[in-house]
């Protein structure tokens, strides 16, 4: 059995946000964290279509941190490419993977076929990233485990999956590999969420993997925010125009559609239709019913949350609504506009100034998300340019990340230094922040791999 060093692959969320990929080369095992694809720049997402600098193969097993879609969406791939062994998560986050895998596949499956309709893709013919038969494969890897416990994973190896925010199953994953002991953030939760549990904390790491995507930035609170939603759905609808919230679909959907739930409840916005338009929404919102101990709702909540929207899934209804320009509350996914249902409404409702769209997440550098906020006039979807004159809102207090502040506490119950420290999943300027704020802190150094890089330990 080899104990020596352990090279790590930064083979994503390194110098960026998306696309996290982590892996653990210890001479005779091949360990992968996360399994994310890549978002935004181009330059970025031609990645997902090269192999990676690693033989899928070689890698023994691949462990998860949550299903969000930059963490999971390349597994479809990866077992495309030879990947052969077991997939682990949380039962939430293996349920919320196989939704946002399907719903991924489903989409590039509608896109190419569009794209070779109307003959606007530079590729003939147009073809998904994978399809819904990659995914059926991939998801007959999956292997469920439960969090908090110390479990074996390979010789001289294991591993425990600890509580931490962010969307119903995230975890922040711990390795004990031959003694020596490696930490992965994951994404972190907010400390004050109104569906979550607060994250844990490590309190020990030889090697610590922390997020920063928001890393230099605050976040108010989220109760913070109701007022604001409020005000937003009053001037929108006051002047004849309808509100398009884009949204992950899980989990700040979800809360997005208890806050506008209890303000039609309290009299205190106008009663008007409010829709959740996911091909996923109905699973995930079932999937909220039956993972109790890992949110904050009852089945009073979830009933009360559900009771005041109307969920579609079939495309041709979202056609339907998407032409009547009657004044209504839309939350469609996805939430950086990198494509989804979202983008079927802004086709037709982007140059009406009456409207509002509402940014509630974080926007990747290279989305159209970003360059909306960054002032761009218009986007391409669908092989065509669309002119926006939308009115536009951003409220960060409801993102599902941790903020500067709440990612240094985090590490707060670490009860020695960590021999290294690497500042993943974040924009250059994020990275930085959060290395300083650790210096300033705590008096360690933290280390801004780059992408591809490998670092021997």
């Amino acid at each position: 059995m080899k104990t020596g060093k352990t090279n790590i692959h930064f083979l994503g969320a390194a110098g960026t946000v998306t696309g996290s990929k982590y892996l653990l080369e210890t001479g005779n095992t091949n360990i992968l964290i996360d399994c994310g694809l890549f978002q935004g720049l181009k330059e970025l997402r031609l990645k997902n279509w090269e192999y990676p600098p690693v033989n899928a193969s070689t890698i023994d097993a691949v462990l998860l941190t949550h299903g969000h879609l930059d963490h999971t969406g390349y597994l479809p791939r990866l077992v495309k490419q030879g990947f052969k062994g077991p997939i682990y998560g949380t039962n939430p986050t293996l349920d919320i993977a196989a939704i946002i895998l399907k719903d991924s596949a489903r989409i590039q499956e509608q896109e190419a076929s569009r794209a070779n309709k109307e003959g606007y893709s530079k590729h003939s013919p147009a073809k998904p990233l994978y399809n819904m038969d990659d995914v059926d494969a991939t998801l007959t890897h999956f292997k469920r485990i439960p969090p908090a416990q110390w479990l074996p994973l390979l010789e001289g190896i294991h591993m425990r999956f600890s509580y931490n925010g962010h969307i119903l199953g995230a975890t922040f994953i711990e390795l004990d590999l031959f003694g020596r002991h490696f930490v992965f953030s994951g994404d972190i939760g907010r400390t004050n969420d109104l569906l979550l549990y607060p994250p844990l904390k490590p309190k020990k790491a030889d090697f610590l993997f922390i997020e920063s995507t928001y890393g230099g930035r605050f976040h108010p609170e989220e109760a913070e925010a109701i007022p604001v939603i409020e005000k937003l759905v009053k001037e929108t609808i006051g002047r004849g125009g309808s509100l398009f919230i884009p949204s992950f679909s899980v989990e700040r959907a979800q809360l997005l559609m208890m806050i506008l739930g209890t303000l039609i409840k309290e009299h205190r916005i106008p009663k008007v239709p409010m829709i959740m338009d996911s091909p996923m929404g109905s699973d995930v919102l079932e999937l909220f019913q039956r993972t109790r101990d890992w949110h904050r709702l009852d089945d009073d909540d979830c009933y009360e949350m559900c009771s005041h929207f109307t969920v579609v899934s079939s495309f041709r209804e979202t056609m339907l609504i998407r032409e009547n320009n009657d004044p209504k509350i839309v939350i469609a996914g996805s939430g950086m506009l990198t494509g989804g249902r979202i983008l079927n409404y802004l086709e037709v409702q982007a140059q009406n100034p009456k409207n509002t769209l509402l940014f509630v997440g974080y926007q990747a550098e290279g989305t159209r998300g970003r360059s909306l906020l960054d002032g761009e006039k218009g986007f391409k979807a669908y092989g065509k340019w669309v002119p926006f004159d939308m009115q536009i809102a951003v409220i960060e207090g409801l993102s599902a990340h941790a903020d500067h502040a709440e990612l240094l506490d985090w590490m707060s119950k670490l009860q020695t230094k960590p021999e290294r420290i690497f500042v993943v999943h974040g924009e250059k300027e994020a990275g930085e922040a959060l290395q300083q704020g650790i210096k300033e802190t705590y008096d360690w150094d933290a280390e801004l791999p780059d992408l591809y890089s490998i670092v021997s330990v």
